[in-house]
């Protein structure tokens, strides 16, 4: 067995970087919007802002923290107007600070424009050395300040062209809010790499990264952003204008929404997420059978898969591991070392249902398997007599460039090691990953998924040397 990946950063799952929600025409359009980013925290924990717009001028609150920490009574009530967008956002090492948090805001000749920003840009190290070639000064290390600089620097002479023609120069994942004192536009790229929903509250419009959140403020999901279009609103018209962006590829969505990013009473990509986790489970059992008294979820990921694979293959569902929700992302360590500290003060194994049991220990995925391997030995200590490993997705081989934070190609376990292996490693008594074909029938059957992250098959071509790739993903 070859040695464990080396671990960089903490966290032995993928982290998205944000969440968008935006509402137009309402005269508490920030305390929705408030709303909305707060059942959107799961996409993103480092920092959170809104801006709102009076139709003269924006104005922008945001900070480093939980959205119910940034956000108070003082800060909301000088959030004033009827239109507001906002973001919350998931920064990786070495970016965590406030000039980076979104909605990124400006002043320029064309006046207030505000972006905020859920996705990756290929080319933004290129475009960014270009600018900066040219005379343009950036104030943060994120991917987002590229395209505000390619709109300000743009000749064209309405708005929309310039947004038009920066949208032609990048290339990647964008979802996009962009605000300005008199107009809100929602994007998402050709590729439709992340979602964007449209909802109706009233006589208010509303956008938003997932449907959860147009649940919370009681607003009704009508469609979802296309790929490749540009939705404009304004107070001229209620109705939306719609705008295609002239660039015809094949839609490539993130396939790992629905493995493990969006909230499961969600809908994205035209499904519901919590039926697609459902029918993984279910697959699973068939495509990897094995004869075990109980079905025990890692949470909160793992649930709803549990529960297909515990239906399906009729072995009973119990809580084995339960969650501690109240883990921030800073706590006081004891002095004295506690073997799996970090995971311990997460999961919590209940020893009175593991005890002298074969267990089906069912997770979204493992990246590195570190995690994965301290949960094991957990459930062997609470007393399991035999711990089987079913994972519903396919073994992750490859980086994500697509707005994830994925670890490089050289932490991802399954990119250096066999299933066997892999199983060595985590010390279980049988490992299984659902297969490719078992996940796209899972979420449909369908072409229009990227499955990258377990191909390497990129549906943008990436540059070669990733090294540079890297790191300026590392720092954005």
């Amino acid at each position: 067995m070859r040695s464990e990946p080396e671990m960089t950063s903490p966290p032995d799952k993928f982290q998205d970087h944000c969440g968008l929600f935006g509402v137009t025409n309402h005269p508490e359009a920030a305390r929705n919007v408030y709303l909305g980013l707060y059942a959107l925290q799961h996409r993103g924990q480092e920092s959170a802002g809104i801006v709102t717009s009076d139709g003269q001028r924006l104005h922008l609150e945001k900070g480093m923290g939980l959205v119910a920490d940034v956000f108070d009574e003082r800060r909301l009530a000088r959030l004033g107007g009827p239109h507001a967008t906002g973001h919350v956002r998931y920064s990786t090492a070495g970016a965590s600070f406030l000039l980076n948090a979104q909605p990124i805001l400006i002043n320029g000749w064309r006046g207030q424009i505000a972006l905020s920003h859920n996705g990756n840009l290929v080319n933004a190290a290129e475009l960014r050395f270009q600018l900066e070639n040219d005379g343009s000064i950036f104030q943060t290390t994120s991917d987002t300040e590229v395209i505000l600089h390619l709109i300000a620097r743009s000749r064209k002479e309405t708005f929309e062209e310039a947004l038009m023609e920066a949208l032609l120069a990048v290339r990647g994942a964008y979802s996009l809010l962009v605000q300005t004192p008199a107009k809100i536009f929602a994007v998402r790229d050709p590729n439709g790499f992340r979602p964007l929903s449209i909802g109706r509250l009233g006589e208010s419009w509303v956008f938003s990264s997932e449907t959860c959140a147009l649940d919370l403020i009681g607003a009704t999901h009508v469609r979802d952003v296309e790929c490749g279009e540009i939705v404009k609103w304004s107070p001229a018209s209620d109705a939306l204008e719609s705008t295609m962006i002239p660039q015809l590829v094949k839609p490539s969505q993130c396939i790992f929404e629905h493995v493990y990013f969006a909230r499961p009473d969600s809908v994205v990509f035209g499904k519901g997420v919590n039926s697609s986790r459902y029918q993984m489970g279910r697959i699973l059992a068939e495509e990897g059978p094995v004869a075990a008294d109980l079905v025990v979820p890692v949470p909160d990921s793992g649930l709803p898969a549990a529960i297909g694979f515990s239906d399906a293959s009729g072995i009973p569902f119990k809580f084995g591991l339960i969650r501690n929700h109240y883990v921030g992302r800073t706590f006081i360590e004891p002095k004295q070392a506690i073997r799996h500290f970090g995971v311990k003060i997460k999961l919590n194994p209940v020893a009175e249902i593991l005890r002298g049991q074969r267990v089906v220990l069912i997770d979204d995925s493992i990246v590195r398997g570190t995690t994965s391997k301290k949960i094991v030995e957990m459930v062997r200590a609470a007393g399991a007599r035999e711990v089987h490993v079913r994972i519903s997705s396919p073994p992750t081989i490859s980086p994500c460039y697509f707005g994830i934070d994925t670890p490089t190609k050289n932490e991802l376990i399954a990119s250096s090691h066999s299933v066997a292996q892999i199983q060595e490693f985590l010390r279980s008594d049988s490992l299984y990953f659902l297969s490719q074909d078992g996940l796209r029938r899972a979420v449909g059957d369908r072409s229009n998924f990227c499955t990258a992250c377990f191909t390497e098959k990129y549906p943008i071509p990436i540059e070669a040397d990733r090294s540079q790739l890297d790191l300026f993903r590392k720092e954005t």
